[in-house]
């Protein structure tokens, strides 16, 4: 169990700043990130990697020479938001322009990839690599579906040192790519792991056993089995892996992975048997690894990655690097940064609203301030249900997302912006403050809704209506999910369609609303017999039958909430 915290919502960001501290002749800490604090030469690809806070030394501690140039860091087991990466991108971004690699997780595939495109707007070239090595989580005929687990540090090493060479970004995106296709994983657990502030663990493993095909965001394995000696364990788990051996492989580079709570010398003991595996295959072991590199709290377990090695990634492999977690070869010559990195965000202005704009403002206030009550209430019991095939975290991410946007409402209404404006600051802080899918959805959902109101006159009722479907087509289109998916958008799209029949029957939002969020709450309670498609709970879609979708039980209480205050 996580012990050593103080603020269990601050923890992340705690922890980073304490890391910043530890290491600064190696990083500087900004906001949301870290970045290098030694000089890089300008026209140089900047590497930027990231994902949620609990996995250390991933992802803050592979930042240095020859290996990564900043991380971005979310809170716990949660993305990163999508203005958390863009601002970590700028601070890192040297001319070369930018390669962005994360593990292939649906909050990071979305604010990364939201991220990119606003920087693409700004005129800098960003290119994105999502790591997919954990081979228990889709078959090797879709590969695309695989999440990143250990095998985040292969391919940031490698894409760091092509980097670092100097090579341009096409180049460096097409050796990131080629270690992606060449790198697999496969993890067991002996134990689950316990977010801080949590009373237990995500998941547990009964006495004797081990679950196979674990999740580093605290996901349970896909399946269990007893326990097994370190030389059974080694042939389970190189068994995994060397099925998915390029035929003209004679090189293997080697991560031999413990997960927060495996001691190093149970790995030692490992690694023998492993080894032995590996040569018995005919294999030639280049630079291996092990120890901690992609951990998950406090979980027991170990993990194993192999990189199938040709010259060109072999070089890249073992090319020097300096960084907190990984130090090799000759040393690298630097100095320090001297560029500023003074915090760049401002004080936001908005344009004037009149007595209804601003009136409306005060109502969006009151509704972030009644679903505040309900998802804080109602935070442990959305965690239970989102632990039964997910990481757990949902009731805590969608509290520290209200709360982040009813602040952000405050703010905008006292600065006299109107509806829109409101809506519009809401969103955005969200989708900040709350990261992972659920802050990236619920950012754009807000958003996309702010986009049909206006910041003069009261609240238009039809143009609530129009800004739910507008809503609803941005999350579609840009989260990729469709009903029968198992996501919110099974509760979001008959919320939307019962809305809009009932309005045009009756012309009253407060009865229509009423109905669209009967609709909702049914539709939420159904998807407990869907087997989820998309996310973290697909790898684990049994253990999700019978369980409703966390996100579209969050929707239907947040409806619920919203209806009572319009009656």
């Amino acid at each position: 169990m996580t012990k050593i915290f103080d603020a269990p919502e601050e923890f992340a960001a705690t922890a980073l700043a304490g890391f910043a501290a530890l290491h600064p002749h190696f990083v500087r800490l900004i906001k949301g990130g870290v970045v290098r604090s030694t000089s890089v030469p300008k026209g140089k690809v900047s590497v930027v990697v990231g994902g949620g806070s609990g996995h250390y030394p991933a992802f803050a501690g592979y930042v240095g020479p020859g290996f990564v140039d900043a991380a971005v860091a979310g809170d716990v087991f949660a993305s990163p938001s999508t203005a958390a990466v863009a601002r970590v991108c700028r601070k890192a971004h040297h001319g070369g322009g930018i390669l962005l690699s994360f593990g292939n997780y649906a909050g990071d595939v979305l604010n990364f990839g939201v991220a990119a495109e606003r920087l693409r707007a700004e005129g800098i070239d960003v290119r994105i690599v999502a790591v997919t090595d954990d081979v228990a989580s889709a078959p090797a005929e879709t590969v695309s579906k695989r999440r990143g687990v250990a095998g985040d540090l292969v391919v940031f090493k490698i894409a760091g040192a092509a980097a670092e060479a100097g090579l341009p970004l096409d180049e460096v995106e097409r050796i990131a790519r080629h270690a992606n296709a060449r790198t697999v994983s496969f993890g067991v657990a002996f134990d689950g792991c316990t977010l801080p502030g949590s009373a237990g663990p995500l998941f547990t493993v009964p006495n004797g056993k081990m679950a196979l095909g674990l999740g580093i965001h605290g996901e349970p394995g896909i399946s269990e089995e007893a326990i097994v000696s370190a030389s059974e364990l080694a042939t389970l788990l190189t068994e995994k892996l060397l099925p998915e051996r390029p035929k003209d492989t004679r090189k293997v580079g080697v991560i031999l992975n413990g997960l927060g709570a495996t001691k190093y010398e149970e790995l030692f003991v490992l690694w023998s048997s492993i080894a032995g595996r590996l040569q018995q295959a005919g294999l030639e072991i280049v630079a291996p690894e092990a120890g901690e590199f992609v951990t998950s709290l406090d979980m027991q377990g170990c993990s194993l990655t192999l990189v199938f090695l040709d010259d060109e990634l072999e070089q890249h492999w073992i090319a020097p690097c300096s960084s907190p977690v990984l130090r090799r070869g000759a040393t690298i010559p630097t100095t320090p940064a001297i560029d500023n990195l003074a915090d760049e965000d401002m004080l936001t202005t908005y344009p004037p609203a009149d007595g209804g704009g601003q009136r409306g403002g005060a109502c969006i206030i009151r509704i972030f301030s009644e679903t505040s009550l309900v998802l804080h209430e109602a935070e442990e019991q959305l965690g239970r249900i989102d632990a039964y095939a997910g990481d757990g975290d949902h009731g805590q991410g969608m509290a520290r997302g209200v709360t982040a946007a009813l602040e952000a409402a405050k703010a905008a209404s006292a600065a006299k912006a109107g509806t829109a404006s409101v809506l519009a600051a809401a969103a955005d802080a969200w989708a900040d403050r709350a990261g992972g899918t659920s802050g990236a959805i619920w950012g754009l959902l807000l958003r996309s809704w702010s986009t049909a109101l206006s910041d003069n006159g009261p609240i238009d009722d039809r143009a609530v209506v129009a800004g739910a479907r507008q809503a609803l087509d941005g999350v579609v289109r840009l989260g990729g999910a469709k009903i029968g998916d198992k996501t919110l958008v099974d509760v979001f799209s008959p919320f939307v369609d019962t809305l809009e029949k009932s309005f045009a029957e009756s012309g009253s939002l407060s009865t229509a609303w009423r109905q669209a969020a009967s609709a909702a709450k049914l539709a939420a309670e159904a998807t407990a017999q869907l087997l989820p498609k998309l996310g973290r709970a697909r790898p684990l879609a049994e253990k999700s039958l019978g369980h409703p979708d966390p996100g579209a039980v969050s929707f239907a209480m947040i409806a619920t909430r919203v209806a009572t205050l319009l009656r």
